[in-house]
């Protein structure tokens, strides 16, 4: 692409998707944030913890920039999916700023260091990976999770939307959501009666 700078381009799709996970938990009381949507247990403070975590290693350890504070979820005798909920006594704020504090780490890693910088992910077989496969990673599992909190906050309010003062949905009130609902439901069944 001419005039195109990678490294800026994927910090831009990183951070959009950052800001709509965030966005997500706006205006919902602390059990909203928390419940459990999915029978996997899937929440929206969660999905953030679980962010969290993941930009720590990838853009800190991985390059031998430890993200400093706290022992995060994901690492050292943690229980398995640790990283996925929220404790009673891990508030909001505390989580969300830890994120916060995460992006800072990982913005400080992009901007030291070229693409094509060479850093080792701290488990398994410890593959090495460059600056640019891990930022293209970090995109693609951020807006994964992004698009999570999507589902789980229509499933909480019917609030939906790409970020704020842009929905990214087709116009329609009420009425007009829920005949749309039962058109797709009755295609799915007449599908299935033919098959």
């Amino acid at each position: 692409m001419i005039g195109s700078d990678s490294k800026a381009d994927l910090r831009m799709y990183l951070q959009d998707a950052r800001d709509a996970l965030l966005w997500k938990l706006d205006g919902l009381q602390e059990y909203d944030l928390r419940r459990p949507m999915t029978p996997t247990g899937t929440n929206l403070l969660g999905l953030v913890k679980h962010a969290t975590g993941a930009e720590a290693v990838y853009f800190g350890d991985t390059f031998g920039r430890p993200f400093a504070g706290t022992p995060l979820w994901i690492t050292g005798d943690a229980e398995p999916n640790a990283d996925l909920w929220a404790t009673p006594d891990e508030t909001r704020e505390q989580i969300v700023g830890r994120y916060r504090e995460a992006w800072a780490h990982a913005d400080a890693t992009i901007e030291s260091l070229p693409l094509d910088a060479v850093g080792r992910v701290p488990w398994g077989n410890r593959s090495e990976l460059t600056l640019h496969r891990v930022l293209v990673h970090m995109v693609a599992e951020t807006q994964r999770h992004a698009g999570h909190a999507d589902v789980v906050r229509e499933l909480i309010d019917g609030t939906t939307g790409l970020r704020p003062g842009d929905d990214n949905m087709a116009p329609g009130d009420r009425t007009w959501w829920e005949q749309h609902r039962n058109r797709v439901e009755r295609a799915a069944r007449e599908a299935e009666r033919r098959a």
